[in-house]
């Protein structure tokens, strides 16, 4: 689909909602392309995935209330609200920085805040994209690499979901009301009825502790298993309706889009240099007879693995992003917003 085919269709009754929602409207700073169209790796039946930011209104900014999110599942169609994306942003996520990465044209609206969020991108990055990314596509990779989702592989996912929280709970201190050491222990151990072989447990020891501090912390460890939980859905379904090799891609460009951000403080969705590595893997190129990834594939997981592993060695990003910036460019952002200001 044409940029301008897809800029009509926006603005036609089926995206309504944008224009009408009470969180939406007037309150959207950023639209922009999400999903194949983004990366560059569309084909003539990829569907449109539209990705966004939507200020928190004055009510919800002096309350202490939050929409989290809007999402509208017939046109794949999520905008975040401000604090939510800040939130995610903070915590390199994968499925969210790529929004502040997007080729110029791919916007199909911004505002001046939405505009000056992606001129201070850098403030989010950091040495976490380790963490996030790798964590990402490790846990795809062991989908893709267990064809019939075996309970024993369950384990593994556990391990990498339990790996991430850790990641992201390193900022915790920095962020929140400080807490002593071992308040908070996270560990896996034999499941309890829930139909898994393992699972996360949690230790708690808090006194005279912020509620919402605890409530934003408990936000981001649930975000985390909850995203985990659509990738193995989503591969599972790729495994159902044959869609492996789109999915063996998006584990390539997780790589390539990580390899980035720690080589070259750069976020780039759209992946032009890799387009023709990244269709050949899309369309076949590199799976086998029974429609299952080759060995060759493997070897290519490994390297960019290793590519991974090189930059996170060498990178000049800090261990942080800068939560000093980041919470001055909150208050600012909130501040207009109550005034009404923008």
């Amino acid at each position: 689909m044409k940029l301008e085919e897809i800029k009509k269709k926006i603005s036609g009754e089926e995206y309504d909602f944008l224009r009408n929602d009470p969180h939406l409207g007037k309150n959207i700073i950023l639209l922009g392309l999400g999903g194949s169209h983004a990366y560059g790796t569309e084909t003539a039946t990829s569907d449109l995935d539209v990705r966004g930011c939507a200020l928190n209104s004055k009510r919800e900014i002096l309350c202490g209330e939050n929409f989290e999110q809007v999402t509208d599942v017939p046109t794949d169609t999520t905008v975040y609200s401000f604090t939510k994306l800040i939130q995610l942003l903070t915590d390199c996520n994968p499925n969210t920085i790529e929004i502040l990465g997007l080729k110029k044209e791919h916007y199909l609206y911004l505002s001046d805040v939405g505009r000056e969020m992606l001129e201070n991108r850098k403030m989010f990055l950091s040495r976490k994209a380790i963490s996030s990314f790798s964590g990402y596509a490790t846990a795809q990779f062991r989908r893709l690499d267990n064809k019939s989702a075996r309970l024993a592989e369950q384990s593994i996912q556990e391990q990498h979901i339990l790996n991430s929280i850790k990641g992201a709970s390193e900022g915790f201190k920095d962020m929140y009301f400080q807490f002593p050491e071992d308040a908070i222990k996270l560990y896996i151990d034999k499941a309890v009825g829930s139909g898994l072989e393992t699972e996360i447990f949690m230790d708690i020891t808090l006194k005279h502790y912020p509620l919402r501090d605890y409530k934003d912390m408990w936000n981001r460890m649930a975000d985390i298993v909850r995203d985990y939980a659509r990738v193995g859905k989503r591969n599972q379904n790729a495994i159902s309706h044959n869609k492996l090799g789109k999915h063996m891609m998006h584990l390539i460009r997780l790589y390539m889009m990580c390899i980035d951000i720690l080589e070259k403080g750069e976020i780039n969705t759209y992946r032009e240099k890799e387009h023709d590595l990244l269709m050949s893997i899309r369309n076949g190129a590199y799976l086998d007879e029974n429609r299952q990834p080759t060995e060759e594939f493997f070897a290519l997981v490994d390297d960019y693995k290793k590519r991974l592993d090189y930059a996170a060695e060498n990178s000049d990003l800090p261990e942080r992003p800068d939560h000093e910036k980041i919470k001055e460019f909150t208050m600012y952002v909130n501040e207009r917003a109550v005034k009404g200001d923008i």
